[in-house]
This record gives C-alpha cells, structure tokens and sequence, in this order.
C-alpha cells in the first residue's frame, strides 16, 4: 500500500491508517491506574509522540515495524497520534522501507567506494595500510550504522555519510591551504569516528536503540585510539604518524567538557575538529528548518542551545550555462 499521509504533513484530526517504525514504546500507568501505550513513532518524514489508551497491549520492540490506525491530535501545542489500532508488520505487508527509516541520501556501496578511493590515494604506505585495516576491522555494519542514536546523521547509512561529506569538505579546505597534509587528514575524518560501531547498540535498519557497555564506559574516542594503537603495532607504523592520529581521534571534540582530554596541537588536528563540528551542525540545522514553514521559527534546539529561522525567500540560484544556452 502507498504510504499516506507523511507525519510531518498530518494535521490535526486527520485520520492515519499505514506502517510506522517504533523509535520507543513503554506500558504506563495513569493517575486513575488506568494502563497505556507511551511511544515515538516515525516515518522517513518525523517522529511523534503517540499515545494507546489499551493499556491491555504489550508494548513494541524498538525498530519494529508496526501497521498503525489513529487520528493526529494535540497535545500541549505539539502533534500527538492517538493510535486505535496497532499490530506488528507481516512478511505479506505491502510497506517501503524507505519511506519509513531516515537513510542517507547516498546509497551505501557508493559512499564506501568514494571512501576507499580516498585510501587508495594516501601515498604513504604505513598510513594506507592503517586506515585498510580499521576498515576492513569495520566490516558490513559500516554499511548501515548511524553516527548517533539521536542528533546529527541519526540515520541508515549515517556513519559513511557523515564521513563521506567531511572527506568532500576536507579536499576543499586543503587546496585553499595547501600547507596541510591531505593525506593525514583524510586519514582521521575516516578513523575518528570508527569506533562508534562498538559504542552504539544498533540494527540493520539503522537505528540505534543505547550505548554498548564499552560505550557508557569508555566512549569511541578512547575505543578508537585503544584500537589504532593495536593496528600500528601489529602493521609496525612508525611512531610519530601514531601518535598523531591518536591525538586527532582523542582532540575531536576539542574541550574536556565533551570528551576530549586534549585539545587540537596541530592543524590538521584542528581542521578535523572544525570539520566535524560544521558537519554535525549542518546536517541538525538542514533537518529542524526542513519541519517549519518558510519564515518561521524552530523550537529550542538542545544540541544547539538556540532556535532557528527559515527564510521565506528561497536564494537566487546562478543560472546554468545549459540554461543560458537553451534561452
């Protein structure tokens, strides 16, 4: 069956019978001891607080699938869906997975390809080798992990299009200043975040539902030296290169106050922090202003500490030379 409407596009009373991902459910009692369903639901489009007021059925796995009759309502000035009906989804459903899971906008295989090409151009054999095995170490959840359970590319695939798009913006930043050494830059934009694979507990469809043990212990920026420092030894990388890319994956996020015991000594160490930063908030600002009207503003924004604006005029766009030639 065709997927109607979205949730961002639903207004209130209006009906909704289609599939929906769970992102959470949990049973809870009311203050008359009355019991209900509390959940976030989404599709590709939002998420939404959804209420079930039969406290009589169980509540769904995370990451599950589920055929979902209700009505949009609303609750303290935001969307709330009160579901009628629920039930998991059957092999014999009719549902586009893409329609429900945010995915990168990249297919997977394409991502990594343009990755690998970057690796196979580092001149340096001891730093190419490194970065192959950290990879290879990656393995197939490369392919579909997020590079968050909550903020920026919270999404399938998101990990490689969060490394990707750095990579992009890296060759840019280097060929204005070409003091930098591209290679080792490129190298820490694909390792530094390499180890949030072991510090997210996530699925095949891209949704991480907590952290790992080792990720509330430890946190990837510890993982990720622990396990480049075990590489290099095993491969014999000459120290100086180690260190370096040890700091550039413990510096990244630059103060104590978000995990980094040190900050940037060294400027491609400092580019990989900016490059991360713009990164994260270009993605976040891009998905909160594509849920408001133009001219409007968003909410708060945690991660951001701030509200945003959309302009209500899209920006003049130079014209093509195909068009120029066409008219």
């Amino acid at each position: 069956m065709k997927q109607q409407p979205q949730l961002a596009t639903m207004l209130k009373n209006q009906s909704f019978d289609g599939f929906l991902l769970t992102r959470a459910a949990t049973q809870r009692t009311s203050s008359n001891g009355s019991k209900y369903l509390d959940m976030t639901l989404c599709d590709i489009s939002a998420e939404v607080n959804a209420k079930m007021w039969d406290g009589n059925t169980p509540a769904p796995a995370p990451a599950q699938v589920l055929r979902v009759r209700g009505v949009m309502l609303e609750y303290n000035g935001k969307p709330q869906l009160r579901v009628d009906k629920l039930r998991p989804a059957t092999e014999d459903d009719d549902y586009d997975m893409a329609a429900l899971a945010p995915c990168a906008p990249q297919p997977a295989g394409e991502m990594m390809d343009f990755i690998l090409n970057r690796v196979d151009a580092i001149a340096d054999r001891e730093l190419k080798a490194l970065v192959l095995k950290r990879l290879e170490e990656a393995g197939d959840r490369l392919m579909y992990y997020p590079a968050a359970s909550r903020l920026h590319h919270a999404e399938r695939s998101g990990l490689l299009h969060h490394t990707s798009t750095m990579l992009q913006t890296a060759k840019a930043v280097c060929e204005i200043y070409p003091f930098l050494d591209a290679d080792l830059l490129a190298a820490g934009v694909i390792l530094h975040d390499l180890c949030k694979l072991d510090e997210l507990n996530a699925d095949e469809i891209g949704m991480a539902s907590d952290y790992t043990r080792e990720g509330q212990l430890l946190g990837h920026l510890v993982m990720g030296v622990a396990a480049l420092d075990r590489c290099a030894r095993e491969l014999n990388v000459r120290s100086e290169l180690t260190v370096m890319l040890e700091h550039m994956i413990l510096s990244h996020h630059d103060l104590p106050e978000y995990g980094s015991p040190k900050r940037p000594m060294f400027p491609e160490a400092e580019v990989l922090h900016i490059l991360d930063v713009l990164d994260a908030r270009m993605f976040e600002m891009r998905r909160e202003l594509s849920m408001v009207k133009p001219g409007g503003f968003t909410d708060r924004i945690w991660s951001l500490e701030r509200k945003l604006y959309r302009r209500k005029e899209a920006p003049v766009r130079p014209e093509s030379p195909e068009s120029d030639a066409e008219a």
